[in-house]
C-alpha cells in the first residue's frame, strides 16, 4: 500500500472504511460500496492497486464464482491470494478486493462478461478465463455475439495467456483473438446459443460431440490438450494423464470448472497433483450447494439465472421421490424480462412434487402448467419443509432452485450459509 501514491492510499482507507460500516450496519458486505467510495477519490485506482500483481480474470455466464474460487484455492500454493469472494464483479468490487490484500502479488478476480473488455485493460492481466456465454439478462446486456466480439477485440490487444472453453463456439471464436491460448474441452450441454458461427454465421455442423466446425467458412473447434470425463469423473492433462476429481461440488458443470482450474492453475506453474487437492476441499461457494437441515430435513440450495443454468441444476437434483422448490425473482440483479422461462424445458420435473416460490411465481407456474409440470404455490422455504414433513414424515431431503436476488433471500432466512 504504501508504494501507491498518496492519493490512491487515501481512496483505498476511504473505500475500506465504507466497507467496514456497511458490514456494521447490516447493509451488505461492503465489496460493491467501498468501492464505489474509493473511485470517487482516485477514478484510476483500479490500474494503481494492479500494478505488480499477476492477475488472473475469469469471466463466463455461469460459473464464474465458482471458478474464481477454485482457480484462488489452487494458486495459494504460490502465497497469498487477492480475491473477490463475494462475487462483486464489476471494477468497484475488484478495487475493494484488490484493496483489502495490498500485499498479496497473485490475484484471481471474476468480472463480469459486460466489463471484462474494461477491466482487462485497466489491470493488464496476465491470464484470462472464459468458459461459457449464454443469453443472460437481456434487458441490460447486449447480444452474446456482439459480446464475444468485445472479447475477442481486448484478448488481441494485450499479451494475456487464455486459458478457454474450446467446446464453446463463442468461446473458443473469441479467444483466438488472443496471442497465446491453453483449450480445454470442458464440454457444453446448453447449445441453443451457438448454433451459428460466429465468424461467418454459417450453421454449425456438430456431430461427433464435442467437434464442432463450420462448413462456410473453416472455423473449428480448436484441439484442447486438457478435457474433462464426466462418466469417468477425471480430467486428462497435456501429457494424458488421468486425475480422478471427486470433487465436493456436484455435477458435469463442476467438474468443467475443475478442469478449468487445473488448467489455469498449470499456467502458473502449479502441477495437478498440487492443485486437485486443493479443489476437493471446497464444498460450497458463497452458499451454493449448500445444504441445511431444518426441523430434520435436509435443504439443498442451488443458484440457477438463465436457461443454461437451469439445465446444468436439473441435472444434479436428487432422485424424483425428493420435492423441488422452484424461486423466480425479477429485480436488477436478475434482469426484469423473465421471457427467459419458455427457454427452459421443465418437462424433466414431470412426476416429482414441485414448489414455487418468489416474486415472478406466476410466470413460473404458467411456465410449468404448459410443460404439464403439477405445482403447488409457496411462500417460504420453512413452509414447504413443514408441509412436506407433515405429509411425507419419510422425505428427509429437499431440494431448491432460485435465481440471484430470490437465491439470497432463501440464503439471508439461513444467516447467509456458506
Amino acid at each position: 500500500m504504501s508504494e501507491l501514491p498518496l492519493r490512491a492510499q487515501l481512496a483505498a482507507v476511504v473505500g475500506k472504511g465504507a466497507a467496514s460500516l456497511s458490514r456494521a450496519t447490516g447493509r451488505g458486505d461492503g465489496s460493491v460500496i467501498g468501492g464505489k467510495v474509493a473511485l470517487k477519490v482516485e477514478p484510476d485506482l483500479l490500474a494503481q492497486l494492479s500494478r505488480g500483481r499477476r492477475i488472473a480474470l475469469v469471466s463466463a455466464t455461469n460459473g464464474k464464482t465458482t471458478t474464481t474460487r477454485l482457480i484462488a484455492s489452487a494458486l495459494q500454493e504460490l502465497g497469498p491470494v487477492a480475491t473477490n469472494e463475494h462475487g462483486a464483479n464489476m471494477p468497484t468490487g475488484h478495487i475493494t478486493a484488490l484493496a483489502n490484500q495490498p500485499d498479496a502479488r497473485e490475484a484471481v478476480l471474476e468480472v463480469d462478461e459486460k466489463y471484462l473488455p474494461r477491466v482487462l485493460e485497466a489491470t493488464n492481466a496476465a491470464v484470462v478465463v472464459l468458459m461459457n456465454l449464454s443469453r443472460d439478462q437481456m434487458d441490460r446486456a447486449s447480444e452474446i455475439n456482439l459480446l464475444a466480439k468485445k472479447w475477442r477485440d481486448a484478448l488481441g490487444r494485450t499479451q494475456a495467456h487464455v486459458v478457454a472453453n474450446a467446446d464453446d463456439p463463442l468461446v473458443a471464436w473469441a479467444g483466438l483473438g488472443a496471442n497465446y491460448a491453453t483449450w480445454v474441452s470442458a464440454g457444453q450441454r446448453w447449445k441453443e446459443d451457438s448454433w451459428c458461427c460466429p465468424e461467418c454465421g454459417g450453421h454449425l455442423k456438430r456431430d461427433p460431440d464435442p467437434h464442432w466446425e463450420c462448413p462456410e467458412c473453416g472455423m473449428r473447434r480448436p484441439d484442447a490438450t486438457w478435457s474433462v470425463d464426466n462418466e469417468n469423473d477425471s480430467v486428462v492433462d497435456p501429457g494424458e494423464q488421468r486425475w480422478p476429481l471427486r470433487m465436493s461440488l456436484p455435477g458435469d458443470a463442476n467438474r468443467a470448472n475443475a478442469a478449468i482450474a487445473m488448467a489455469t492453475a498449470a499456467a502458473y506453474g502449479i502441477p495437478a497433483a498440487q492443485s486437485l487437492p486443493r479443489l476437493q476441499e471446497i464444498r460450497s461457494v458463497a452458499g451454493r450447494y449448500t445444504s441445511v437441515v431444518t426441523d430434520g430435513v435436509e435443504v439443498r440450495l442451488l443458484l440457477a439465472k438463465n436457461p443454461a443454468g437451469w439445465l446444468e441444476s436439473f441435472s444434479v437434483l436428487d432422485p424424483p421421490r425428493v420435492p423441488v422448490i422452484l424461486s423466480v425473482n425479477a429485480q436488477i440483479p436478475d434482469g426484469k424480462d423473465t421471457s427467459w422461462l419458455w427457454d427452459v424445458d421443465y418437462s424433466v420435473l414431470r412426476g416429482r412434487r414441485v414448489f414455487v416460490m418468489g416474486e415472478r411465481r406466476t410466470d413460473l407456474a404458467l411456465r410449468l402448467e404448459t410443460d404439464e409440470v403439477p405445482f403447488e404455490v409457496a411462500d417460504r422455504v420453512s413452509d414447504v419443509v413443514a408441509k412436506v414433513k407433515a405429509e411425507s414424515p419419510d422425505i428427509t431431503k429437499l431440494d431448491v432452485i432460485a435465481n440471484y436476488t430470490a437465491f439470497q433471500q432463501i440464503r439471508a432466512d439461513y444467516g447467509r450459509v456458506e
